[in-house]
């Protein structure tokens, strides 16, 4: 993949995207001038007498009307036509300037198999449960035979009628959540309440000085179980009151009234959320494509060198990849352990191992080095026998 075939590709959308708002104007245009002409032609018809009968002229008007309507018809499905050819290209192009054969790069047994399926289904399915798309996921589950309890939707609703309530800026679903899960998110060392808490108060602080009494009660009521953990922030809000006959916009705290607010409670409440569910922030489901679709270049590129150096055969390791890909931090879930004298990755078959001196190598250096009951560590002098080393679990 390079440059080039990215502008070929990018020439030929623009393109069709040219053709089409030129046909799309011209349509507009052309429809109107017809509406307009066929509303003349009724309101005259409606103003004649109920026994009128059509003149010669009438007659002919109607026919030219009904001609140019139809000939319209005709130019839109010969232009829409001609669109269809167009964007045909793109496709063209797409498999003229790109790798399309992204199945080389994947093994035929990972799919295979009706509980494979039967699993890749429910993925599938909890995916669309988690974006709050429960019909699409309900046919979904009925297609596959999946057997959805209640109790297994429930959360998932729950959780988005509260991220929508959030993106309306209704804070009361999510703290009446919050006040249901206390125990939990104190255990959990959670800001949530208190965020939503302080939010909630900064709308009183919004209404203006008519709004000062009723900011008082609530926070006395509601800030001040929150003191012993974020007195620093209930000071901040407390200041608000100095400011609030001049506005706060303009006030050393106008921070506090910024739209980003409504955001982090947003991503705070998800991550808690998920954490109260035993279930990760992002959709698993995402996260591999995501992946995956970071991956690919890198794959289709090796799988081709690969092929041209008749040296495919290497690429027979079923949990390990031929070349290291860089995912980025994002996707970084464990720790990863490379052996630095046979400069491999770990895995279950060849886990790292602690020496008594406290370095760590892999288990297939320690054998190499072993050999006999004693091992000189490669890092310091300590001598010591191979089986005193000790597996380390990530």
């Amino acid at each position: 993949m390079n440059m080039e075939a990215c502008i070929a590709v990018e020439r030929e959308i623009d393109k069709v995207l040219t053709k089409f708002g030129g046909i799309n104007e011209h349509a507009e245009r052309v429809m109107r001038d017809i509406c307009v002409h066929i509303e003349n032609l009724k309101r005259e018809l409606d103003n004649c007498s109920p026994d009128h009968e059509l003149t010669a002229s009438q007659v002919v008007i109607m026919k030219q009307a009904m001609n140019k309507v139809r000939e319209t018809v005709q130019r839109l499905a010969t232009d829409h036509r001609d669109l269809h050819s167009t964007v045909s290209k793109v496709g063209k192009a797409i498999d003229r300037n790109f790798v399309s054969d992204f199945a080389s790069t994947s093994r035929e047994d990972v799919f295979s198999g009706p509980e494979k399926i039967m699993l890749l289904n429910q993925v599938i399915c909890q995916h669309f449960y988690r974006q709050g798309m429960l019909d699409i996921a309900q046919e979904l589950a009925q297609d596959a035979g999946l057997k959805t309890e209640e109790d297994v939707k429930e959360p998932f609703t729950e959780l988005n009628r509260i991220l929508d309530s959030l993106k309306q800026k209704d804070l009361g679903p999510a703290l009446e959540w919050a006040a249901a899960h206390r125990e939990a998110l104190e255990a959990q060392n959670s800001i949530l309440e208190f965020k939503l808490h302080q939010l909630r108060f900064i709308g009183l602080i919004q209404q203006g000085a008519s709004a000062q009494s009723d900011a008082i009660a609530y926070a006395r009521t509601h800030l001040s179980q929150f003191v012993h953990r974020h007195e620093k922030d209930i000071q901040n809000l407390m200041g608000m009151f100095l400011y609030l006959p001049h506005g706060i916009n303009t006030s050393p705290y106008s921070h506090l009234l910024e739209p980003r607010l409504w955001s982090e409670i947003y991503d705070i409440f998800t991550r808690d959320a998920c954490f109260q569910l035993g279930l990760s922030v992002e959709s698993p489901l995402s996260i591999c494509i995501n992946a995956g679709c970071t991956a690919l270049p890198a794959l289709l590129n090796i799988k081709q060198v690969m092929q041209q150096r008749q040296v495919t055969g290497i690429w027979n390791g079923k949990d390990e990849l031929p070349i290291e890909i860089d995912l980025g931090q994002d996707n970084r879930y464990h720790s990863v352990f490379a052996c630095p004298i046979l400069r491999q990755q770990s895995t279950d078959l060849n886990p790292p191992m602690r020496l008594v001196c406290g370095h760590v190598i892999s288990r297939d250096a320690l054998n190499k080095l072993g050999s006999t009951n004693k091992l000189k560590c490669p890092y310091c002098p300590l001598e010591q026998n191979p089986s005193e080393a000790r597996l380390i679990f990530f």
